[in-house]
């Protein structure tokens, strides 16, 4: 039930309250009860409109990177004469202009309402796409990928961003595991498109050129509806009135990572560019992103190696989507559950590792091409550990320019990934790429020891900040809000006791190292 605008918005002349949230013009410096029916109401209005775009959009922004393999199925190398490493270059050269985008992208996220951003990203790379219909050389279609590359630079770190703006930290793993679970869902309709389209007989046009001009113009027409429909921060949310926005804000307050401003801050890199934990993120995001080369580039060149033809290739990585999905979802779900991230993303590198073994020990002599099968699909573990990284990170980081950087800086570790993962695979080592798979087999042993020393620095910054607060005369111990399941019931407990003053800073954009009341998670 609306209760009308909140009044008294915070006039205070404290410099901390003057450069922090744009929230702060709605709640001020009061304190908004919200029960758990107002939870829920208002995390399922959120759902309805802001989860909807960010998993539509980064469906299609997986699905027009993903058809370049089936391109190289249905006779792209061949119809452009492509020779030796073209085609690996073809496949780094999105990632290198994602890498070198990065600067601009961290920026524009913080200055840019997201309103006016995302649709220029949507229009830009789905024009990119758009154009790859077209090419015919290696030097266009290393031009296409290029602009691809670049409007899609600024995806992932957006929508991490946007993510964190919207929902508490309890709730972030499973959206992540929503729109980042569309790489599943993505990988079917690639797959099925292309079985589909590759049908097509026309005199003009290719199998390929068919296949990429569909979803490039799938992802134009997209765009003027993204800006319709999406709202750039809760205070100017349009499915929200003017209490449910106070309600949003506070529910939000025990996440102590602020809910979005527009003033980009250099004292947030600064800490960032001193701390241990952000290059440990960038080390997890690049070793991971090696090993998902295997299948975004390779994928289904590594079935078409195992004796099938080009539309039996197509269907057989449906099933792969389908345990993309499933693990991605089911690997958000079990953060939420067991609450330890570092846990769930380390068991999840065991069957890749496994995975990997299997398609580098069998022979390829048709003997045991069900299981090299079945260490294909186990690749597919992989891609759980991107969303359980981009929900670490983002819940462990305060501010809003600290986390915007922090976020392009993962997704240039990320890119660096996707650079590196191709160019292990060289055409000399076709069908079977043991080289390579040896290579990636080494990197995910790496991985699992690199999450171990995270959750181990994470655990001393927990401790640190115990000590800060005794100091300031505060509990070492507090109940962390963003973090349970019932966020009304247990909001009114807190406020009936000797916590109920936490939460002060909460809404003023500082960097997590700032906050003595930050608490990190494992």
């Amino acid at each position: 039930m609306d209760k009308g605008p909140i009044e008294s918005p915070i006039s205070v002349e404290d410099i901390e309250y003057q450069h922090g949230d744009r929230a702060l013009s709605i709640v001020g410096n009061q304190r908004i009860t919200v029960t758990e029916e107002d939870d829920i109401r208002i995390k399922r209005k959120t759902d309805k409109v802001i989860l909807v775009i960010l998993v539509w959009v980064y469906f299609l922004q997986i699905l027009d990177k993903s058809v370049l393999g089936y391109g190289a199925v249905f006779g792209l190398q061949e119809d452009a004469n492509l020779t030796g490493d073209q085609y690996s270059l073809i496949g780094s050269i999105a990632p290198i202009a994602q890498l070198a985008w990065q600067p601009f992208s961290s920026f524009l996220i913080v200055k840019v309402p997201h309103r006016i951003l995302m649709p220029s990203l949507v229009l830009g790379w789905g024009l990119a796409q758009s154009a790859m219909a077209g090419c015919m050389s290696f030097q266009s279609l290393m031009a296409a990928r290029f602009f691809l590359g670049l409007f899609e630079a600024g995806c992932l770190p957006l929508f991490a961003v946007i993510t964190s703006q919207w929902y508490r930290r309890s709730e972030q793993p499973v959206r992540v595991a929503c729109w980042y679970g569309t790489n599943g869902a993505a990988t079917m309709v690639a797959a099925a498109l292309s079985y589909g389209l590759g049908h097509i007989t026309n005199g003009s046009l290719r199998e390929w050129q068919i296949i990429f001009l569909f979803v490039g113009l799938v992802t134009v027409v997209t765009a003027p509806f993204v800006y319709w429909k999406l709202d750039s921060d809760i205070p100017s949310a349009r499915f929200l009135t003017e209490h449910e926005k106070a309600q949003a804000i506070e529910r939000l307050r025990a996440n102590q990572t602020g809910t979005g401003s527009r003033e980009f801050k250099w004292s947030h890199i600064t800490e960032m560019a001193l701390e241990p934990k952000t290059y440990i993120w960038i080390g997890l995001s690049l070793l991971l992103n090696v090993g998902a080369a295997v299948t975004n580039t390779f994928g289904p060149l590594i079935i078409k190696g195992l004796g099938y033809d080009k539309y039996v290739t197509a269907l057989l990585n449906i099933p792969f989507g389908a345990v993309q999905l499933t693990v991605i979802l089911f690997g958000s779900w079990a953060a939420y559950k067991i609450k330890y991230k570092s846990v769930v993303l380390a068991a999840f590198c065991i069957p890749v590792i496994a995975g990997l073994a299997m398609l580098y020990v069998l022979p390829r002599d048709g003997s045991q091409t069900g299981g090299l099968l079945a260490g294909y699909y186990l690749l597919a573990f992989l891609f759980a550990g991107n969303p359980l990284i981009a929900s670490w990170i983002i819940s462990n980081t305060g501010g809003t320019t600290k986390k915007s950087v922090l976020m392009s800086l993962y997704n240039a570790g990320s890119s660096a990934g996707n650079i590196i993962g191709p160019l292990l695979f060289n055409k000399q080592s076709a069908p079977e790429y043991t080289s390579g798979l040896r290579s990636v087999l080494g990197i995910f042993v790496t991985l699992i020891a690199l999450t171990g020393i995270q959750a181990a620095n994470l655990m001393w910054l927990n401790k640190s900040q115990e000590r800060k607060r005794v100091a300031n005369g505060k509990p070492a111990k507090i109940k962390d809000l963003s973090m349970v399941d019932h966020y009304g019931r247990d909001q009114t407990e807190v406020e009936s006791n000797e916590e109920s003053h936490l939460g002060e800073k909460a809404l003023l954009d500082l960097p997590d190292r700032k906050n003595d009341e930050f608490v990190y998670l494992l």
